[in-house]
């Protein structure tokens, strides 16, 4: 991936090649003087497949025809919406589709799934996540920390970068996990990391951790959609996800949570008990006793919100076309030849803070500006890039490879080879 050129001619020769080209055709774009916009933005909220109206409308059909019988009758039966969905997330994740299911937000998953796996008692009740995480698994962590009687300050653990760096190190990570030894309840670290893209070793990561005896769970809101995982075989203990980023499911889209069989077969593992997570053999007897279901799917709350979830199926239905290996293949190429571009910015001051390493890094990249980065953003909405703004000073850029183009990464660069600030 040395031999980049930077010409549009070379960028159309990439997209002439790629084989996911075609794959564009299948979403909207925003639109900008009458012609698409570059977007690169689907780590914030992915593009609308074109598919989605027709399945929304589909569903409204059936409704207005079946009335409650739709949950039996309808094309695609309400009362086992979210079923199919779970071989479709299974090839995303890496697991079996008993692993997996399609359920709730993010948020709300990550709360159920921490009350069966951050379960403190005497000495171990620590809970080791990244510094700087997004906000809700910071507000999610400390509220259950505090649920069990302990103070934050105590009992979470943060890892921060070295000075004068801003991604961490792995042997950090590891060092700290051992360090802490039979402390440790739980490990909760969101897999790529919002702010500067980093993509931690999972597999590492959740050996190092059952080495003490404690838990490892993951937040794949950036990683679902855009890297390869094997959570099964990795040993993960759980992780959820939301759907609206790299998977296109739609603003607020239904969440998913994936829970080792070794727990989601075990009914002695904790879990908060629904109607809809009840054995479906015995739901409808009404019965008092909660009978889990098999595997993660016990985790469940209610019935499916199918009209959340009609999204969801517009975008599973494209990934069940593809393989996550073909969508790394082309992402890495992809976002090297962004790399590439940038590097031969010198007029503009910023630096990647995202790891150069291919292995260590999704589709995202982060520019961290020292200065006139809110002007340099500010001029790509008004030449209509839409891309990511986060305070202080970065900007966020994500070619996705399911819909983004090498002559869109050209064209962006194109337009900060032409700023004059």
């Amino acid at each position: 991936m040395t031999n980049f050129e930077p010409t549009l001619e070379y960028a159309r020769s990439l997209d002439d090649v790629d084989i996911l080209f075609s794959f564009r055709e299948r979403f909207h774009f925003p639109q900008h003087d009458d012609a698409d916009a570059i977007y690169f933005c689907g780590n914030s909220l992915g593009l609308q497949p074109k598919s989605t109206r027709y399945l929304f409308d589909k569903e409204l059909n059936d409704w207005a025809k079946w009335g409650v019988e739709g949950h039996f009758q309808a094309e695609n039966p309400w009362f086992s919406y979210q079923k199919p969905f779970s071989i479709s997330l299974a090839r995303i994740v890496g697991a079996s589709p008993e692993e997996v299911v399609a359920m709730n937000t993010l948020t709300v998953n990550l709360h159920l799934l921490l009350l069966s796996f951050y379960r403190p008692k005497g000495g171990r009740y620590k809970i080791i996540m990244e510094a700087g995480a997004f906000p809700s698994d910071q507000y999610a962590i400390e509220t259950q920390v505090r649920m069990h009687g302990y103070d934050p300050a105590e009992a979470i653990i943060e890892l921060t970068p070295r000075a004068g760096e801003h991604t961490l190190r792995d042997e950090d990570i590891l060092e700290t996990i051992a360090a802490t030894g039979d402390q440790l309840a739980c490990v909760m670290i969101g897999a790529v990391n919002y702010y500067t893209g980093q993509l931690y070793d999972l597999k590492a990561i959740t050996e190092a951790t059952h080495r003490t005896g404690a838990y490892a769970g993951f937040d794949l809101a950036h990683a679902m959609g855009n890297v390869p995982l094997q959570l099964h075989d990795w040993n993960v203990d759980f992780a959820c996800w939301c759907s609206y980023k790299y998977l296109n499911s739609g603003p607020g889209g239904v969440g998913g949570v994936f829970v080792h069989e070794k727990h989601g077969n075990n009914p002695d593992t904790f879990r908060l008990a629904g109607w809809w997570g009840n054995e479906e053999s015995t739901r409808f007897q009404m019965k008092k006793g909660f009978v889990p279901s098999k595997g993660a799917a016990s985790w469940q709350m209610s019935n499916a919100p199918v009209f959340n979830m009609v999204a969801h199926k517009a975008a599973l239905d494209i990934f069940d076309k593809i393989t996550m290996q073909v969508l790394r293949e082309k992402s890495l190429k992809l976002t090297a030849y962004l790399e590439y571009l940038l590097k031969q910015l010198s007029h503009l001051s910023f630096e990647i803070i995202t790891p150069p390493e291919p292995e260590r890094r999704g589709a995202q990249l982060s520019l961290l500006f020292n200065k006139d980065g809110r002007k340099v953003f500010e001029t790509l909405t008004s030449q209509g890039v839409i891309a990511d703004w986060r305070e202080p000073n970065v900007i966020r850029i994500a070619p996705v490879p399911l819909y983004n183009s090498f002559e869109d990464v050209y064209r962006f660069y194109e337009i900060l080879r032409e700023l004059n600030l």
